[in-house]
Parts: C-alpha cells; structure tokens; sequence
C-alpha cells in the first residue's frame, strides 16, 4: 500500500464523513472477539459522535487508506494530581481487518502523542486486555509498558465498576 494513500487525522465530529467512520470502526471493533464479539446498536453509533462533541476533552484520531475508513482511536483527557498536568487516555484502538499489517496503530498513536503534546500531557495511558497480545505488541512497539510506580507493589491494574 503506497503510504500516499494513508490519510491520519484528528476528526472533526461535526464532519459527516468523520462520523460515518467513527460508527463503522467501532462497530467493527466491537464485533471483533477483542471487543466483546457483539455489534453496537445502530442509533447509539448514530448518537456517538453528537455525544463525544459534548465532552470538550474527548477527540478522536481516524486513519483511512485510499478513502477507507480503516482505523479509530477514542482519547479522553484526564488530570494527574501527581503532575499536576492533563494526561490523555486511550479508550479504544480499532483497526479494520483488511487494512491491518499497514502500521495504522502506530501512525494514529503518533498523532494522538502530537495533540497530547500540544496539550501539555504529561502521559497517555491505556488498558489491554491481558489475551491481546498483538496489541500488547504495538503499544509495546509505541513504547508503552505496565505500569509500576514501586515494584514492591506490583503492577497498576485497571479495575472498573458497571453502573
């Protein structure tokens, strides 16, 4: 694939064409077994980027190959009390079957490193799931690691509460 024809953008909710391809990769990815194997409701991918438009810390990073829609990240920026400075998570990496092999997680986690920066990021964290090694594998690439903050304790974990 000539590397012309990969576009990587931050989206623009409000951009017909962004949203279109927010809901077509997420919906993939949630089809995917690494993302609970079950399609999304279609009013809710509807309603999705309208929604993430309310949150003035949520952005999104979109690939797509020769006009595709090929790939998705969903950030969020958070706060470390600790550094006193915003931090950017990770909430979803999705890249379409056909196009994977094509370094798509990497070019959309450079951008989303670029607008962290220009954030004033001090991190950008993100969860794995334990079974997904491939994706361990290019967040690992990207230079993420487990978190520890004092090897006496063990590693960080990711814990969450259904409501």
């Amino acid at each position: 694939m000539d590397a012309a024809e990969i576009l990587v953008l931050q989206a623009s909710y409000s951009n017909p064409v962004h949203a279109e391809a927010i809901g077509l990769v997420l919906n993939h990815y949630a089809q995917d077994p690494m993302g609970g194997g079950q399609g999304l409701p279609a009013d809710r991918l509807l309603q999705l980027p309208a929604e993430l438009a309310k949150r003035p810390h949520a952005f999104s990073v979109l690939a797509f190959v020769g006009g595709e829609p090929a790939g998705l990240v969903n950030c969020f920026e958070g706060f470390s009390t600790f550094a006193c400075r915003p931090l950017v998570n990770v909430h979803d990496v999705a890249v379409m079957d056909k196009f994977r092999g094509l370094g798509l997680s990497q070019k959309m986690l450079q951008k989303v490193e670029e607008i962290a920066r220009q954030r004033g990021c001090c991190k950008i964290t993100l969860e794995v799931l334990e079974g997904n090694a491939v994706a361990q594998g290019a967040y690992s690439k990207f230079g993420f690691d487990d978190n520890i903050f004092d090897p006496v304790h063990g590693r960080m974990l990711f814990w969450s509460k259904a409501l």
